[in-house]
């Protein structure tokens, strides 16, 4: 003889509520401050290029965009007339966006892949080769990243100048195309950290310097040397004072520098506030796309290879 039981359904034991905790609150509410401080700047940018100049004065006030239109961005791409332009508000300044962005893409390139290469040999001589002086070298290195580099843009300037290259493409990324002390860091911090045994097997198979440093050595710092490509490239596509000390042309002038002239030209009597932001947003988008695809990485290899 057999006898069930029924058994009352077991409830869920009562999630117990988190006291109220002060230093807690009080972290949220800074990062959502930090939040706002770094995203309203980019949301007063989009409002202000997609409003026309002549209702922002009028509406300085709201949050959301004043008469909205895309005609700044279609100025900044110049597919809107001086004409249209003076019509929505605009001062009838006109950018060649598409040279400026070209030249940019040139500059940061050139510059980048000169001073990755670079220093990538000058950080695998500091931490594989040994050397008379090597320490008081790197140690030298190091502190000329204390020295400010507008100390340094006069020298360079005569030194250009000297040269009869003012207003080329080669005198402006020439003082970076080589290697930095930041970046050297960077990469020994990395080389020091790889295993020497694939390194030495490679040398008792007769394999020189060079040989080891193409083939093994660059090859496994891959990651490393992606990141500081991509700090590089954002630090060049920003980079402003030295563009326009040297490139004061039409042909050779970066984005960054024509954003500044397109301001300071004023036909109406006053900036065309919302190209500018216009022009502002579209050249920070491939940094943003840069940074975003890529931040992730960067805080990786930067953990690992030793900088707190």
């Amino acid at each position: 003889m057999t006898s069930t039981t029924s058994r009352a359904p077991q409830q869920a034991p009562a999630r117990r509520r988190r006291p109220f905790n002060t230093r807690r609150a009080g972290a949220w509410a800074l990062l959502v401050l930090a939040i706002a401080v770094s995203v309203l700047p980019f949301l007063w940018v989009l409002r202000t290029a997609l409003s026309t100049n002549s209702a922002l004065a009028a509406n300085s006030a709201s949050l959301l965009p004043a008469d909205f239109t895309f005609g700044a961005f279609m100025r900044v791409f110049g597919l809107q007339s001086p004409a249209d332009a003076i019509a929505e508000g605009g001062s009838g300044a006109t950018i060649d966006f598409w040279l400026y962005l070209k030249n940019s893409i040139i500059f940061s390139s050139i510059t980048t892949a000169g001073a990755v290469f670079f220093s990538a040999m000058a950080a695998y001589a500091f931490a594989r080769l040994r050397w008379r002086g090597r320490n008081a070298v790197f140690s030298l290195f190091l502190g000329t990243m204390l020295v400010p580099p507008i100390f340094t843009a006069l020298p360079n300037f005569l030194l250009i100048k000297n040269l009869d290259l003012l207003n080329t493409m080669l005198g402006m990324v020439l003082p970076y195309v080589f290697m930095t002390p930041f970046a050297i860091f960077f990469l020994r911090q990395f080389f020091l950290n790889m295993s020497r045994e694939v390194e030495e097997a490679a040398m008792l198979d007769g394999a020189k310097h060079l040989r080891i440093f193409f083939q093994i050595v660059l090859p496994n710092a891959a990651a490393p040397i992606a990141t500081l490509a991509l700090l590089t490239f954002i630090g060049q596509w920003n980079e402003y004072f030295w563009p326009l000390l040297v490139g004061s042309q039409d042909d050779v002038r970066v984005l960054q520098v024509g954003l500044g002239v397109f301001k300071s030209q004023a036909p109406q009597g006053s900036p065309d506030w919302s190209g500018l932001m216009a022009a502002t947003l579209v050249s920070a988008l491939p940094v943003l796309i840069l940074f975003a695809a890529f931040g992730k990485k960067i805080v990786n290899s930067i953990g690992f290879s030793g900088i707190k």
